[in-house]
């Protein structure tokens, strides 16, 4: 059994990853900006530990014989980007990975492990080739901020800590991630295709990623990135066919990029990039996926 440090546990990925932690045995504990929120709705959670992260390092108490801890805090790409909120997705991950790996390295014991989320940002994009863990970084804002965010987790390798970067793809699950997002028009009947149509999207149900979560854990031999992405990428169009088809609703109007830019800015930049990132380190490593194709993970979900 692990004591397991789970920041951002109240998030969309946090809250699953505390339950399957407490389901498995282990006993989470779990820092957030507001405890008071958090143990309410996290009842997995042993203890809370107030956290602002951008600006300050953890509790002593919060690292006291934790054994493993999972870093998921970071504000949500989604909505318009300007200035401010560009600053605030860079900050909320490089400054708090710093201050977690101060907090560490200023604790009595170091964790085992830091699993440490990133995502598919890192490769920029990837027109018609393919992406795996061992590509190259991109060039672009989301490129660079994934850069420095696993370049301040990888200085926790310095305190003898196993370091495990998992790169997330497009989350498919309910009440948070790409759903969230794409659901309300789709089922209004007025979804289509975004673009072209012609992007890859590189897609995970959100099980899996916190089964990648688990699996880079507990497994000893896996250090640096994996690719939290389901081995089937497709392209938008395919996306969209397939919601529709499983939302029995028709997809016939299609969202020009000059339209996504105007509704969204600089995030629209992002929605039409291709990124076709297939997880070959993650299934090397033994991992099993539970949804490796697109019509599977929908109809779970829907």
């Amino acid at each position: 059994m692990a004591n397991v440090l789970v920041t951002g546990g109240t998030g969309f990925i946090g809250s699953r990853v505390c339950t399957a932690l407490h389901e498995q045995g282990d006993t989470v504990h779990v820092s957030s900006r507001n405890p008071t929120r958090a143990q309410a709705k996290l009842k997995a959670a042993r203890a809370v530990y107030a956290w602002h992260p951008e600006t300050e390092k953890l509790p002593s108490e919060a690292t006291k014989e934790i054994t493993s801890v999972v870093h998921l805090a970071g504000e949500t790409i989604a909505g318009r980007w300007n200035d401010e909120k560009k600053r605030r997705i860079q900050d909320s991950r490089i400054l708090s990975t710093r201050n977690l790996v101060e907090s560490l390295a200023a604790a009595d014991t170091q964790p085992d492990v830091l699993v440490c989320a990133s995502a598919i940002g890192y490769y920029g994009d990837s027109g018609d080739e393919h992406f795996t863990e061992i590509s190259p970084p991109g060039k672009d804002f989301l490129a660079k901020v994934c850069q420095a965010w696993e370049a301040e987790a990888q200085k926790a390798t310095d305190l003898g800590i196993r370091v495990v970067t998992v790169r997330i793809g497009l989350v498919l699950g309910l009440g948070g991630g790409l759903l969230a997002q794409v659901l309300p028009p789709f089922k209004m009947g007025v979804g289509g295709i975004l673009g072209n149509g012609q992007q890859w999207m590189s897609w995970v149900h959100v099980d899996d990623v916190v089964g990648i979560m688990l699996h880079a854990l507990k497994n000893n031999e896996i250090r640096g990135a994996l690719n939290a992405t389901a081995p089937t990428p497709v392209r938008n169009t395919e996306f969209t066919k397939t919601l529709g088809a499983v939302l029995r609703r028709p997809t016939l109007l299609p969202i020009p990029t000059f339209g996504l830019k105007l509704m969204m800015g600089e995030f629209a930049d992002f929605i039409v990039l291709s990124q076709n990132v297939l997880p070959e380190k993650t299934e090397v490593s033994g991992y099993k996926f539970r949804y490796r194709t697109l019509e599977s993970a929908l109809r779970d979900l829907l």
